[in-house]
């Protein structure tokens, strides 16, 4: 099962969210699904109503940033980790 780590800025809307994850995945998409399971609500803080990864999220897998932004078709191994970040804006 691919491990799902986030930076501490979700934890205040998902307690326990940070403490790192793993999920029955074989795609981006699929871990987005499971986390939203696990932490109702959390697909709509990082895709849009597309699917579409949002703006100021960046997902990694492994070392790499995913290529699918859209459908987050990116396959994954059971070994895989996943990394959510969620940039911060603003002045």
């Amino acid at each position: 099962m691919p491990a799902v780590k986030f930076t501490t800025h979700p934890e205040k809307f998902f307690p326990g969210v940070t403490k790192g994850v793993s999920v029955e995945a074989g795609t981006v998409a699929e871990v987005v699904a499971a986390l939203d399971q696990r932490f109702p609500g959390l697909a709509a803080y990082l895709v849009d109503d597309q699917g579409a990864l949002r703006r100021h999220v960046n997902i990694f897998v492994d070392d790499d940033l995913i290529l699918d932004r859209q459908k987050l078709s990116d396959s994954l191994t059971a070994s895989n980790r996943v990394y959510i970040f969620q940039a911060l804006s603003g002045g």
